[in-house]
């Protein structure tokens, strides 16, 4: 899988672009990339070793172009652990490229259950801090010291300027933004009460199955992070719906208004600095 053919591909498409900031978009939240402004459309089966989603409402296609007046890469759609196939290496490719593309910040969002009956559907929290439950980390085997250390601090990985400055956007939006723990759950099934139940007793705020692996592989090669949860339910036994995959995309789908309207409001406070 050559990075270097994927950005080269990308430079091609669009010479001379160097974004700022990118995105990933997590299920139903991809609305967001039709608000970018002059955008060059990329399919990820157009680019070399780029992994290509499986799940549905994830469209598996990067946007380059503006918002809010800023040179954005956005990542509509990604692979999750749960569809098999190696992917681990699928996980670098597509954050590595967004490193080689020029890009000093990447924003995270996924869809995710609450495990906070306060915080229920609808809601945005931040998340400030993780606890990977996945049973794998992509950074496992040989170290290539090109792209990071072997060993690296998970201190701040949820960078703390960017927190702030996402709280201070989520005011000027008129929009409330919680901070949260999020724990990456394997799937593909949803979790079970008692699974809930353990995980609200180790400090997890929002469960679902992605972002981690994205975290760990950013961090590694020193982009700066943070990451959004749109929350679609509440987690299994906290309520009397069942969590499905329809409702998470429906709910997403409602929620990206909110997600749409924060990260133009984040946009424009980065035109006054970092």
């Amino acid at each position: 899988m050559s990075i270097e053919d994927a950005v080269h591909n990308i430079g091609e498409r669009r010479p001379g672009f160097r974004p700022r900031v990118a995105f990933v978009l997590g299920s139903g939240l991809g609305q967001v990339a039709e608000r970018i402004e002059a955008p060059t459309r990329i399919s990820y089966a157009e680019l070399p070793g780029f992994p290509v989603p499986t799940v549905a409402g994830h469209a598996g296609s990067l946007v380059l172009g503006r918002l809010a007046g800023v040179d954005v890469l956005c990542l509509n759609g990604r692979v999750h652990a749960y569809e098999g196939g190696d992917g681990a290496e699928r996980l670098k490719v597509l954050v590595r490229t967004v490193k080689q593309s020029g890009a000093e910040v990447l924003v995270l969002t996924n869809a995710a259950g609450s495990l906070r009956p306060e915080v229920g559907p609808g809601s945005l929290v931040l998340i400030r801090d993780h606890i990977n439950m996945l049973g794998f980390n992509p950074l496992q085997g040989p170290n290539d010291e090109a792209w990071g250390p072997r060993f690296f601090s998970m201190r701040d990985a949820y960078d703390p300027a960017l927190a702030a400055r996402f709280h201070e956007a989520a005011r000027a939006a008129g929009i409330a933004l919680p901070d949260g723990v999020y724990l990456a759950y394997p799937g593909p099934n949803f979790e079970t009460p008692a699974e809930i139940r353990a995980f609200r007793t180790l400090g997890a705020d929002l469960v679902g199955m992605s972002t981690v692996p994205e975290v760990l592989v950013a961090r590694h090669c020193g982009l700066t992070v943070a990451a959004l949860s749109a929350v679609t339910n509440l987690a299994e036994g906290m309520s009397e719906v069942t969590p499905s995959h329809a409702e998470t995309l429906e709910q997403g789908a409602k929620i990206a208004q909110s997600l749409e309207k924060l990260i133009l409001a984040f946009l424009e406070s980065l035109k006054h600095g970092v």
